[in-house]
């Protein structure tokens, strides 16, 4: 049997706050089932940021609850904060994916406030997931700019492990290392995320990666050969941070599962109907840059699904 790896669709949350088009709730719910019926078993499908801040999210909470109804798929949201934390708390998602920075600057810059403020947060929502009775909700973490910054250069990375060690010491169910600006390379990749691996023992380390200056897929490869089997892809390429000077789009979902199912992982994802998708997709945003090999060449004859070879 192939090893499974897999693909969280960030496109609905990551991939549109950027757009000059408002999608309506339910194009965006559109786009979590079409994902979801293609075989794509996580979707990050909004944020719970304020409406002043992206107005794109003024629906988040309807956006939740009806990626709730859905099913076949496990819904996540970006949070920044602890009144973030509540508004998913109460509609009981499965899983909340929080933001901090290891670069201050872009921190200060996205969620107005220094990393260790950022960090002192988390453990207040930690701790208020730990109160609540229910099933559990899964806690991930994203630690932006984990390899370097637009606004002020290069990144320790004794800063980045030092910070995925204390989320998972504070209750992080998961960290996600994310070369938000672009700046990763293959070597890089591989010896932070080793690091990384070492400090959070047996905690799932996941990858979101910018193709920015192309090397989106080779930093995939390099993060398989360390262990990651998770990684955060957006349809059709879409996505950037707004508080990032020159932070482009997400490596692209059709052509990240096209790499893993030809390096023999079984990722699920049936990638006729995913294409499919993004042409419906790219009809709803005239003007936006798209990106992707494979929605453009198309599959090779010789593709086959890894779970069928």
């Amino acid at each position: 049997m192939s090893e499974t790896a897999h693909v969280r669709e960030v496109g609905p949350r990551d991939g549109i706050q950027m757009v000059k088009t408002m999608l309506t709730t339910e194009r965006k719910l559109a786009w979590c089932r079409g994902a979801a019926a293609a075989g794509i078993g996580e979707i990050e499908v909004t944020s719970f940021v304020p409406p002043k801040v992206i107005a794109q999210f003024a629906d988040a909470e309807e956006v939740a609850r009806g990626a709730l109804t859905i099913g076949g798929f496990r819904p996540s949201v970006l949070v920044p904060n602890l009144k973030g934390a509540e508004r998913a708390f109460a509609l009981g998602l499965p899983q909340v994916n929080y933001v901090l920075s290891a670069s201050e600057a872009h921190n200060l810059a996205n969620v107005r406030r220094g990393t260790e403020e950022s960090l002192v947060d988390f453990g207040r929502i930690a701790a208020l997931r730990d109160q609540r009775s229910g099933p559990r909700i899964a806690l991930a973490s994203g630690i932006a700019t984990a390899f370097g910054c637009t606004i002020s250069g290069a990144v320790d990375e004794g800063r980045v492990v030092e910070i995925a060690r204390r989320l998972v010491d504070m209750g992080a169910d998961e960290i996600i290392v994310a070369d938000t600006v672009g700046y990763g390379d293959p070597g890089q990749v591989r010896r932070l995320l080793k690091a990384v691996i070492a400090a959070v023992g047996r905690v799932r380390v996941s990858c979101h990666f910018h193709d920015t200056r192309g090397l989106g897929l080779a930093n995939v490869t390099a993060a398989l050969e360390t262990g990651v089997r998770t990684f955060d892809a957006s349809l059709a390429g879409l996505g950037g941070c707004p508080f990032a000077p020159g932070a482009t789009g997400n490596i692209d979902t059709e052509d990240t599962v096209f790499l893993l199912e030809q390096l023999g992982f079984d990722t699920g994802v049936d990638l006729d109907r995913l294409i499919a998708l993004r042409r419906e997709v790219e009809s709803w945003l005239p003007g936006e840059r798209f990106s992707g090999a494979i929605a453009r060449a198309g599959l090779p004859k010789t593709y086959r699904h890894a779970r069928a070879a």
